[in-house]
């Protein structure tokens, strides 16, 4: 377990963390909603490892964080004009997009259906990780079924010698769990509400509700990744 709190000294810790996903270990990393636990978004394995940790089958495929909104296209294609407002009035902070993911790229994050849900966090920590490692597959810290951990000693609670490294950046900040919007279809839709509310979202760009109806013209939302409280199908950003 290695302290994040402070920018001087987290070096030897990120350090440690760079190496651990190299090798395509796993580590817990605070972020602005939930603790999550990470691994190479390009390790099948890892992210395979990932999955086994939290109890969690490849029906239920992690977002992925990402350090930088230029990372947008080269992960996601066909990125609608209003989602690509929303991203830049919510990046970095509380917000996920679920996108149609760049088609050649070499990664198996679960049965995605060709979709990525990708967030940029807003924490130091996790963005000085992420600016070295690139992209990471990031789960909410918990097991299924359990509340998605809010500070480092509870994620060890539950994960325990699953996880190789732990950074410790103190308690959640945010506590609730980014909020979803699925643009792959005509129409972008809220799949999940959370820090983001409807009416900040739609003051970017029109987005639809979770209880508005769907149009026949509407495909059926993309499953949307787990990181609330209770680790249900509806839960999964630390992203």
């Amino acid at each position: 377990m290695h302290d994040v709190t402070d920018p001087n000294t987290w070096g030897p810790a990120i350090d440690e963390a760079v190496n651990t996903v190299s090798r395509g270990g796993l580590l817990v990393l605070p972020t602005d909603t939930v603790y999550g636990i990470g691994a190479d978004a390009f390790d099948a394995d890892a992210v395979a490892a990932l999955l086994a940790a939290k109890g969690r089958g490849r029906q239920m495929p992690p977002p992925v964080l990402v350090p930088d909104v230029r990372t947008l296209d080269g992960l996601a294609t066909e990125v609608p004009d209003d989602a690509r407002k929303l991203v830049e009035a919510f990046w970095p902070g509380g917000f996920t997009i679920i996108l149609r993911a760049q088609p050649s790229l070499q990664w198996d994050l679960g049965e995605t259906h060709g979709t990525v849900a990708l967030r940029m966090p807003d924490h130091p920590a996790a963005l000085a990780l992420l600016r070295r490692t690139g992209p990471l597959a990031v789960s909410s810290a918990n097991v299924t079924g359990s509340p998605a951990a809010l500070d480092v000693t509870d994620a060890r609670a539950q994960l325990g010698d699953s996880v190789d490294v732990y950074l410790d950046g103190g308690d959640a900040p945010g506590g609730v769990a980014s909020t979803i919007v699925d643009a792959t279809g005509e129409h972008l839709r809220v799949v999940r509400q959370g820090a983001v509310t409807l009416e900040a979202l739609n003051d970017v760009a029109p987005v639809r509700g979770v209880d508005d109806p769907v149009d026949d013209a509407d495909p059926a939302p993309a499953e949307e990744p787990a990181e609330s409280p209770a680790d249900s199908p509806a839960e999964e950003s630390a992203g």
